[in-house]
């Protein structure tokens, strides 16, 4: 309850964003175009997506306030523009396939607050991922919790109605976990 370990949270994360983009972000600008240009790598991420560094683009902030502002610095040149690629839900995608659970087939993202399409927020969007995501590689609801910013119950319920909805999936990881137990690996 006390306000100091808040302070201090905030304070790293805004020294986190001073070095990582503030001060980096200026060095990383090339003299003749005046623009940062990352460069893509194909072959590093151990997940087998591509990444970028000198930026790492993909991990521009957006969830804070100064987030968003650090964010409005990347301008697209005249009559050009970004373009924001990824495999779309491909965990999920593959979770579905796998698991071959009819409702997770159908739909893969937004059910988590049984809401239409065009009502989901942006807060609720992003709680959504860290249900699906945080739930298939077996957070509990401590770490939910935590990384919500909500209470153990309410927590404990997003993963509950979650397999109670995929119970496909929840067949699917307790038949993995099992398998792992016996034979020292899954496929």
């Amino acid at each position: 309850d006390h306000p100091l370990p808040g302070l201090v949270l905030e304070h790293r994360a805004i020294a986190k964003l001073k070095g990582t983009y503030v001060d980096a972000l200026p060095k990383l600008v090339h003299p003749e175009t005046g623009r940062i240009h990352g460069h893509w790598r194909q072959a590093v991420a151990a997940t087998g997506r591509i990444s970028s560094e000198d930026p790492n683009l993909q991990n521009i902030p957006i969830r804070t306030d100064l987030g968003k502002q650090i964010r409005r610095a990347f301008v697209a040149p005249e009559g050009s523009v970004f373009l924001s690629a990824d495999y779309s839900q491909i965990e999920l995608r593959v979770l579905a396939h796998l698991s071959h659970d009819p409702v997770m087939v159908e739909a893969f993202q937004m059910e988590v607050f049984g809401v239409k399409a065009d009502e989901v927020t942006g807060d609720m969007r992003r709680k959504s991922k860290t249900v699906n995501f945080g739930v298939i590689y077996g957070m509990g609801e401590v770490a939910l919790s935590k990384r919500l910013g909500i209470p153990r119950k309410e927590a404990a319920d997003f993963i509950e109605r979650y397999f109670e909805r995929y119970e496909g999936v929840a067949r699917f990881l307790r038949r993995t976990l099992e398998d792992a137990r016996k034979s020292g690996e899954v496929r």
